[in-house]
């Protein structure tokens, strides 16, 4: 493992590296949604955090479900991540949710941000952590994570696909050069994509359509517990597809990769936001590197297939390819 744990010591922390597709198909930067989970604060602490740190006006629907209004970052939801907030405001929901801050996180959920903004991130996590809000690391049912929500370049199989293809076939290098938490580990909502999956962007999808794509996704991962969860894109992209595949529905669609995979560490000084971010931006330089995709593609099939020179894990063979690939800079 001495070459992966070289590996993960490469992601820097302080910055935020530039995406390699930065502007949508009408020259607008790419904005991110960010999702940040912890323990420990009140949703009403967090808004004040938030309100104190990008302003804004506190507006509560709830004492579980707050937003910080017209703040410089646009709006930003803070609330507590369980399916009781719905109820709400009835004495006996308001007794379980307050008895569920033990294992349940709050949740704070930004606009779109812009990349130039994208450090705020780091900057409010700071603030939580300093305040007392507790990461993944401080408890063993703290399995929390932080979700980026990176809006796609163009609603296209030619920027699409190849994003799809990279994370698939280095998600178990992603895994394993930082593991999840074992809480998270242990729980469904970050579980990696099914081999029949990667074997299948490995093989065929150079060149998939968008319903060649969805279709593959909804009959081998129809879930969004995933550490890349893909159906609110496709939601947004394929809805007929998506409603026949899964009648009882899903949240809603939107043009962004939904990126669950990252941890919430807050506090912790070798984690950061700006660290799962750049764990994002290598899937896409490895997806803007079409002789590096196929490469990986063509060695996933030898792997799977147990043809000889391919030894080790796969993460042992995906960081090879990325050595030699120089995607570091």
């Amino acid at each position: 493992m001495g070459d992966l744990d070289s590996m993960q010591k490469r992601i820097p922390t302080g910055s935020f590296w530039p995406l390699p597709r930065a502007h949508t198909a009408d020259g607008s930067p790419r904005g991110t949604g960010v999702e940040i989970e912890f323990a420990n604060l009140t949703e009403n602490a967090t808004a004040q955090i938030v309100q104190s740190l990008w302003g804004g006006r506190i507006v509560a629907a709830n004492d579980h479900d707050i937003t910080v209004e017209g703040g410089r970052l646009g709006d930003v939801r803070i609330e507590l991540d369980l399916f009781l907030r719905d109820k709400a405001g009835s004495v006996l929901a308001d007794k379980l949710l307050d008895l569920s801050r033990t294992v349940v996180p709050v949740e704070i959920v930004t606009a779109p941000l812009s990349p130039a903004d994208m450090p705020e991130c780091d900057a409010l996590a700071d603030a939580l952590a300093h305040a007392g809000a507790k990461g993944s690391q401080d408890g063993v049912l703290f399995g929390f994570g932080v979700h980026l929500n990176p809006e796609v370049s163009a609603e296209t199989a030619d920027a699409i696909v190849p994003t799809v293809r990279a994370y698939g076939l280095v998600e178990d290098w992603l895994r394993a050069i930082d593991p999840p938490d074992p809480s998270r580990r242990l729980l469904p909502f970050v579980d990696p994509w099914p081999h029949k999956l990667v074997d299948a962007l490995a093989a065929d999808a150079a060149d998939w359509t968008l319903d060649d794509l969805t279709r593959n996704y909804l009959d081998l991962s129809p879930t969004r517990n995933r550490g890349l969860d893909l159906l609110p894109l496709l939601t947004h992209l394929r809805a007929d597809l998506v409603a026949r595949a899964l009648p009882q529905g899903t949240k809603g669609g939107r043009p962004t990769f939904h990126y669950r995979l990252p941890e919430a560490r807050l506090g912790d000084p070798q984690w950061s936001v700006a660290y799962e971010w750049n764990r994002w931006v290598l899937v896409e330089r490895i997806a803007a590197d079409p002789a590096l995709l196929a490469a990986l593609a063509q060695s996933w099939t030898d792997w799977r297939a147990g043809l000889p020179g391919l030894r080790g894990t796969w993460a042992d063979v995906v960081a090879g390819h990325l050595d030699r690939a120089g995607i570091w800079a």
